[in-house]
């Protein structure tokens, strides 16, 4: 239990430390936010300075076409997911975001979204 909280409180240090680094340095840019959950990836673009979700996606979304018998939390959902986010993105005339990792390491899952929202035209 003791080392269970202690990997929480760690986490959550990693957390705001990222979050507060990224807002005073670029009005600019926004937070791109990673996030996984037992069942889903979810991703959500962020305004700093209001708090405020401007979009939003996760890899239950129709669009992305990910089978129902299929899992929708691997290395292929990311894919899809960091692909279609980023094109959304564009979209809605943002280029530049800061990466947010929500305090997880950059592999696996987190790398293969990040590398298919570069591959989209995402700048971080």
């Amino acid at each position: 239990m003791r080392r269970e909280l202690i990997k929480k409180i760690r986490l959550q240090r990693r957390i705001k430390r990222v979050k507060y680094k990224t807002i005073p340095k670029d009005k600019e840019r926004k937070r791109l936010i990673i996030l996984k959950s037992n069942r889903y990836l979810y991703a959500q673009l962020v305004d700093n300075e209001s708090g405020k979700t401007i979009v939003s996606m996760g890899t239950w979304d129709k669009s992305l076409m990910i089978p129902e018998n299929q899992s929708k939390k691997n290395i292929e959902a990311a894919k899809k997911l960091g692909y279609a986010f980023g094109k959304l993105i564009l979209q809605k005339g943002y280029q530049k975001v800061y990466l947010d990792r929500r305090g997880r390491k950059y592999i696996g899952k987190i790398a293969a979204f990040a590398d298919a929202a570069r591959e989209a035209g995402l700048q971080f």
